[in-house]
């Protein structure tokens, strides 16, 4: 692929219809800096471009749990990454999705939230089931240029609607509701404090003690955050490896680093007109109201995004924002759904049966996705409630709970020579306990908000998720290195190409993981040998003597007769030829991407500064 493309597909990869919603809410509850995510990722792509994507292509791997094996060796840690990746679908990705979809649908047509998530899903399985995610990446890459194009036509209707830029700096911080100038104060203490906008609402960079996002953990917390999910997490990384030269991947990436500065103005402005206009209902704050405008009693700050679209936008286009951003958010959920099922037969449930043929494979598969969408149901009241209804808040504290530990493994293994499986497997278990006891105790006791505060105790829950999540890095770092300083080191045979300061290396590698590749051959080729077998012995006449219902079923699993062959997965895809890759540039463009890098980047440390 060419540098556009790349570029595209990274910004489809990672805007969705949780972005709108998530975005747009908190924007609506208190200000812009929400926007320091979306701006940090300037930063970030860079380092994916410039630094880790190298060392993955000379590595020659194509996911990143191959690359851990391949730098460590051994199992288990791919194992966790595994394991650890389906929690993060179910809880930041499957329930977020469902949820932001239904909250459009509550919006536009005013069904219950339920009803609309049980409409999302039996579409999303009957298209996943027909076969509907052939063009499932150009498809996303066209939708997401519609849904910018719309959100441009509604930023535009919104400001006009408001009456500009400096009418949103005069009035939002008036928005109030109006129940609250009629509360019976024997029946409801509220604070002040609790409906009145911020008043730093227009600043990026917050006080460390008291702003509800921390100018410390907005620069350094977002950071490791924003780390772990553009240089390591697989789809975003395996975007860039289908990129044509390195040159290529630079450039994708700041084409992908301009394309995020627009969600602070497409999404969080939005968000803010949205409560300037609907006060009564995006900034509601008496329970009873609540619950009737959105369904939950902490607030409604996420319907800010589609009140905007079902109010603002002329008919047409209105019905076209909306077809498209469910259109995207259910070709996501069926990518999800085929991601996460791959990864738990592949991964987790060949380990536990290495015998298990391709068919025990497809129903496991499907039935794990069963499992996935009903505890994703289940976890729905937890996504309204949390973070103050804040869904885009709820996404990051759970992410900075867990992802730290990974990007310090990652960040480590590719920098430091000397970290070896040990230290990487100990920072991950100690990362992860370390990270559970902060959020089980925090969704134990709930979020709470203004109105219902938590009772989690302040010592656990009072810690800002972005400092925390710093924390996490760094106690995670420091176990990994002094684990592996513990312990025997890794020769530099073994790291040939595999770590940043080698990237260059002409020298042979001896792989770590080559008894677990040949391990994975052999039962690959075990399965192969009981498929033919269960395909010789299954005759003409007995196929024909099927009951209709016994072919539905196992068309529904991909298991049918008709259908003999499997589609390889992305653990299935063989590694890189021997050949070493080629990461030269051609000066010219290396010259010209880097000055486009350092463009990027001033742009960027204007725009923070404009708003810090």
């Amino acid at each position: 692929m060419t540098w556009w493309p790349v570029g595209a597909s990274l910004f489809a990869s990672n805007i969705g219809s949780g972005h709108f919603v998530g975005l747009a809410g908190t924007g609506a509850a208190s200000g812009i800096a929400v926007g320091g995510f979306e701006w940090n990722a300037l930063f970030i792509v860079l380092l994916l471009g410039w630094l880790f994507v190298p060392v993955y292509l000379t590595a020659g791997v194509v996911t990143m749990p191959q690359y851990l094996k391949k730098r460590f060796g051994g199992t288990r840690i791919s194992l966790y990454l595994s394991v650890i990746s389906l929690f993060l679908y179910i809880f930041t990705k499957i329930s977020v999705d469902m949820f932001s979809g239904a909250v459009f649908i509550q919006q536009a047509l005013g069904w219950n939230i339920y009803v609309a998530v049980i409409a999302l899903l039996s579409i999303t399985a009957l298209y996943t089931v027909t076969g509907g995610l052939a063009a499932l990446m150009y498809t996303d890459t066209v939708q997401t240029f519609v849904i910018i194009a719309g959100a441009f036509v509604l930023t535009g209707f919104s400001f006009a609607k408001v009456g500009g830029y400096a009418a949103l700096l005069a009035s939002y911080g008036s928005a109030l509701p109006s129940a609250t100038r009629s509360l019976d104060p024997q029946h409801y203490n509220i604070s002040p404090l609790c409906y009145t906008p911020r008043q730093d609402a227009f600043s990026l960079l917050r006080d460390p003690a008291e702003g509800d996002l921390p100018w410390p953990g907005v620069l350094f917390g977002i950071a490791i955050v924003g780390g772990w999910y553009w240089c390591t997490d697989q789809v975003i990384v395996q975007r860039c490896l289908a990129a044509r030269s390195l040159t290529h991947v630079k450039a994708g990436c700041i084409m992908c680093g301009y394309f995020k500065l627009l969600p602070m103005f497409l999404m969080v402005f939005p968000g803010m007109i949205s409560r300037v206009l609907y006060p009564d209902e995006v900034g509601c704050v008496v329970p009873e109201v609540c619950r009737e405008v959105c369904g939950t009693e902490v607030g409604c700050s996420n319907i800010a995004y589609p009140k905007l679209v079902v109010s603002v936008m002329p008919d047409g286009l209105r019905g076209l924002m909306l077809a498209v951003m469910l259109a995207a958010l259910m070709s996501s959920l069926a990518s999800i759904f085929n991601s996460s099922s791959t990864l738990f037969t592949m991964d987790i449930w060949t380990r536990l049966r290495p015998q298990a043929t391709e068919s025990e494979l497809m129903v496991v598969g499907r039935v794990w996705v069963l499992c996935i969408v009903a505890i994703s149901i289940c976890w729905i009241p937890v996504v309204q409630a949390a973070q103050s209804g804040q869904l885009f808040d709820y996404i990051q504290s759970v992410t900075s709970y867990l992802a730290p530990p990974i990007a310090s493994v990652f960040f480590l293994a590719v920098f430091v020579k000397r970290v070896n499986e040990a230290g990487a497997f100990w920072g991950l278990m100690g990362g992860l306990g370390m990270g559970l006891c902060r959020m089980l105790p925090e969704f134990w006791f709930g979020t709470g908000s203004c109105l219902f505060p938590s009772s989690c105790p302040h010592l656990v829950c009072g810690f800002h998720y972005l400092y925390f999540a710093i924390l996490l890095f760094l106690c995670t770092s420091a176990l990994v290195l002094m684990v592996s300083f513990c312990s025997e080191p890794l020769g530099d045979q073994h790291l040939h190409r595999l770590v940043f300061s080698l990237r260059f290396s002409k020298e042979e590698r001896e792989d770590l993981d080559w008894k677990e590749a040949e391990r994975g051959r052999k039962a690959c080729e075990q399965r192969e040998e009981r498929k033919r077998a269960e395909t010789d012995s299954n005759t003409a006449t007995e196929r024909r003597a099927r009951s209709r219902i016994c072919r539905l079923i196992g068309w529904l699993c991909g298991v049918d007769s008709s259908s003999p062959t499997l589609e390889s997965t992305d653990q299935e895809v063989p590694e890189a030829p021997e050949k070493l890759p080629d990461i030269s540039e051609d000066p010219v463009w290396r010259h010209a991407v880097d000055a486009n890098a350092i463009v990027m980047m001033a742009v960027a440390i204007f725009l923070w500064g404009y708003y810090a």
